[in-house]
């Protein structure tokens, strides 16, 4: 991964990792509940947007290294990561 994504991806996951252990506090706490909802929906919506920049990032080098290579085995393992991906996404929408 580029560095730069790498720490900005990092970045993004360490305040959605305190954002969320914001939360857990707020329920010890006995905090509003809809608070508490916001606080994960911020967690939740910086996670999204780290992981979209993971998987463009990942397109970018890995699937475009792999098409260059022209090494079918490598270019099918690529497109079957893709796939598992949106798979996965499309059930969890």
């Amino acid at each position: 991964m580029d560095q730069s994504k790498n720490a900005k991806a990092m970045r993004m996951l360490k305040t959605a990792k305190g954002q969320t252990e914001a939360a857990i506090k707020m329920i010890e706490n006995d905090k509003y509940c809809i608070d508490i909802s916001n606080q994960v929906m911020a967690s939740i919506a910086l996670l999204k947007k780290a992981n979209t920049m993971i998987l463009k990032n990942h397109m970018e080098t890995c699937v475009k290294s792999a098409a260059m290579s022209k090494d079918e085995e490598e270019i099918d393992e690529k497109f079957k990561e893709i796939e598992n991906i949106i798979t996965y996404l499309n059930k969890n929408l």
